[in-house]
């Protein structure tokens, strides 16, 4: 497939998925399951119901199952806003502070940063942001600002202008994002009137009720990704459902004009979109341990509760005539190249551990380190690298707002419980001729005892081959009759030992 870049969409009943692909890469992915809301985003009315002063913290009551935390440092723009302080003491104000402005019982306004991950509840804030294709509404803050990545000193200078002229509110700030250099004026102030009425409607919602509920939630996922993603380098969006893309070429349209939005394309063919694009076999990669890198190389990738941890291989890689140092040094960038990728594709993060292989030069350890850094410039999630250690070991922090692609797409294994392991045949005998060693102990008085042991195929053919001699003293020192049977609906690990006449289970 020729090198273009594209955003494509698949929407169904119970899923929205969106890829970004650069001919053959996939660069981008996302999932929304429909029936579960994604609150990352979303501002809540939230009252305050516990204050932690050792952990500077609180817990808010915003209408969900779980209470929200925020740190007091999240709170002090609400203290700006809610409680009338003048300019001067707004500088003295301290964290201590916190608990004697918001005690137990507040109202106020707060954002979700972060979704609930595992027992902890979402975290939240009061540095609300509401984001536009153009502009990110700053209800709390008098700030107005250029995105730095604009760095010509004349379209700088333009944007400021058109900022200033808007009729923004006492209190209320903006930030001007990269995609609005060289876009006209009328686009932004289009837009700037649409957060404003967006942030009113929440306002308005407070003055109804204080009970603690979501006010605004985030657009879809269709809509974020057309926002974050639909920039002059994407030359198609094509999307399979005929309502969803009589929606965004409408609001395309509106917003960007009738020639960005003419690069919408309604998906057509027999053929499911993600198979036509080649996705599907790309996505299905996501999810394995292993990813293999251009040379022959591959990285192994581990998800556990406390970190990410990420080894770096040099599998088959060679270095023909080169030196082996070469050899090493080029893996290692390959592998900073599609670690970077990979947080991306599966949004991990928290704690994330990367074992490269060991080099001997300092100049190679810090090329690969400004590589990664680099790289991680365009995520989305904050992330802060650390150099590599004299163990060969790079520590990052990704920012983790919600769960991992993994843990959104798979439910742990009601067997193994995670750990990707299950007992192995021979364990599986060695429980059973202990429960049969019991249960004869237990009834050899009675005459009429006749047992049949049912389990996995695989146990039994363990048992008839390699343990059938243990099974045989077992009959010949208690003189009962054992049978044993196979059903290929049991998992390997279990299995009942019944009482042939009766058929009870003699251990449930």
């Amino acid at each position: 497939m020729e090198n273009r870049r594209r955003i494509i969409i698949n929407s169904e009943n119970l899923e929205a998925r969106v890829a970004l692909i650069n001919g053959e890469c996939l660069e981008e992915y996302q999932v929304e399951r429909k029936n579960k809301a994604n609150i990352v985003g979303a501002i809540f009315i939230g009252k305050v119901v516990n204050i932690q002063k050792a952990l500077q913290a609180v817990f808010v009551d915003i209408g969900t199952e779980k209470n929200a935390f925020m740190h007091f440092e999240d709170m002090l723009p609400a203290t700006f806003d809610d409680i009338n302080i003048s300019k001067r003491d707004q500088k003295r104000i301290k964290l201590d502070d916190i608990p004697v402005l918001f005690p137990v019982g507040s109202i106020l306004f707060v954002q979700v940063v972060k979704d609930s991950i595992g027992t902890k509840g979402p975290r939240v804030t009061t540095n609300i942001t509401i984001p536009g294709r153009f502009l990110v509404f700053l209800p709390f803050s008098n700030h107005i600002g250029i995105s730095k990545k604009i760095t010509e000193q004349k379209e700088r200078e333009r944007l400021k202008k058109i900022l200033f002229k808007f009729p923004i509110p006492e209190g209320v700030g903006l930030i001007c994002r990269t995609v609005a250099e060289d876009r006209k004026a009328s686009f932004l102030k289009n837009e700037f009137s649409m957060l404003l009425e967006k942030w009113n409607a929440v306002e308005r919602t407070k003055k109804e009720s204080s009970r603690p509920r979501k006010v605004y939630e985030e657009p879809s996922l269709i809509e974020k990704s057309l926002r974050d993603f639909f920039t002059e380098e994407i030359e198609e969006v094509v999307i399979d459902d005929k309502q969803n893309y009589d929606y965004i070429k409408s609001f395309t349209e509106k917003i960007l004009g009738k020639k960005i939005a003419d690069r919408i394309i309604l998906h057509k063919k027999a053929e499911p979109i993600f198979e036509y694009y080649r996705i599907e076999e790309k996505i299905s990669k996501i999810f394995e341990r292993t990813v293999s890198l251009p040379s022959g190389g591959y990285i192994c990738i581990d998800e556990t509760e406390a970190l990410i941890a990420i080894d770096v291989n040099t599998g088959s890689a060679r270095g023909g005539a080169g030196r082996n140092s070469d050899v090493i040094f080029n893996t290692n960038m390959e592998a900073t190249d599609e670690i970077a990728r990979q947080l991306r594709l599966r949004n991990i993060g928290g704690l994330v551990v990367i074992d490269f292989i060991d080099m001997d030069s300092y100049a190679d350890n810090e090329q690969v380190l400004r590589r990664m850094r680099k790289l991680l410039r365009n995520d989305k999630a904050r992330a802060n690298v650390l150099p590599i250690s004299q163990f060969g070991l790079m520590q990052m922090t990704r920012q983790r707002d919600q769960q991992s692609l993994l843990d959104r797409v798979y439910d742990p294994c009601p067997y193994c419980k995670g750990t990707g392991k299950v007992k192995s045949p021979l364990s599986i005998s060695v429980e059973i001729q202990r429960q049969l060693k019991e249960l004869l102990r237990r009834k050899s008085y009675d005459k009429n005892l006749s047992v049949r042991v049912i389990m996995n195929p695989t146990v039994l053919a363990r048992l008839k081959n390699e343990d059938e001699r243990f099974l045989r003293e077992l009959e010949d020192k208690y003189g009962k009759d054992l049978s044993f049977r196979a059903d290929p609906m049991l998992h390997i690990e279990e299995f009942k030992v019944m009482d042939t006449v009766t058929g009870e289970d003699f251990f449930k």
